[in-house]
């Protein structure tokens, strides 16, 4: 059976390696994200996979524009079997005297209620088709956990993504909804190059952090993805080895 999968922020980064890796395993895949341009240049990088992938615009924080993209992917292939919920925003680091509401209002919109969207409208086409059901994988963080210096925005949101994954994953059970989410440490990108050259820790230094290749990423992701409904790894944390997050640093 042919599976959709629909993976938001999937323009780069995570988003675009966790969509690459289901294209290649045999899913339709949506490449859902704010501008279509990177979305068709992702896809074009697929080569003989890219006929298989569909991009589609859309702002996740904009509830009509989450319904949309859940009717076009419906339209398009019939059904949707996978939510990666993936999109998320970063702002600098600040104490939080220094974050504004707009700033806060930004990374809620995008990181919560974002998100919250798109589950929802995952719950409600995976409930209504046949067969029902369907697994959705939200992107927390280790900030779900432990924050970074500076980051109560972000980490207030993360914190709160660990709340959507758990309330859904207990009301998805009456229609074989499967939900899941996966938490990620220092993968190596243009966003966290950064790391490699030093950023604040707790104790008020400038260290560099390792990183891991965005690969462990990816297979940790599709371990979850290839579960089958009757099964579900609810929290899955993976992370460079050497990061300073486990106990004291």
């Amino acid at each position: 059976m042919n599976r959709i999968a629909i993976v938001t922020g999937a323009a780069s980064g995570i988003g675009k390696g966790c969509a690459a890796a289901l294209l290649a395993e045999g899913w339709s895949v949506a490449f859902a994200g704010r501008r279509i341009e990177t979305l068709q240049a992702a896809i074009a990088e697929q080569g003989e996979h890219a006929s298989r992938a569909l991009a589609v615009a859309c702002d996740v924080s904009d509830e009509a524009s989450v319904d949309a993209l859940f009717e076009t992917v419906r339209t398009r292939f019939g059904r949707i079997d996978l939510l990666f919920n993936n999109a998320g925003i970063s702002l600098p680091a600040k104490s939080p005297d220094e974050v504004g509401g707009a700033a806060w209002r930004q990374a809620v919109g995008t990181n919560l209620n974002g998100a919250f969207y798109c589950l929802a409208a995952a719950f409600r086409h995976m409930r209504s088709q046949q067969p029902m059901g369907g697994r959705i994988i939200n992107n927390g963080s280790i900030s779900a956990h432990a924050p970074r210096p500076g980051s109560i925005a972000y980490t207030a949101t993360k914190h709160a993504v660990s709340g959507l994954t758990r309330a859904a994953a207990l009301d998805g059970r009456a229609f074989d909804i499967a939900v899941g989410q996966i938490d990620i440490g220092n993968v190596a990108s243009d966003m966290t190059e950064k790391m490699a050259q030093g950023v604040p820790q707790a104790d008020g230094s400038i260290r560099p952090e390792p990183r891991m290749d965005l690969s462990a990423v990816t297979a940790t992701f599709m371990a979850m993805a290839r579960l089958p409904l009757s099964a579900n790894v609810l929290f899955m944390t993976v992370m460079a080895t050497k990061m300073p997050y486990v106990g004291r640093g």
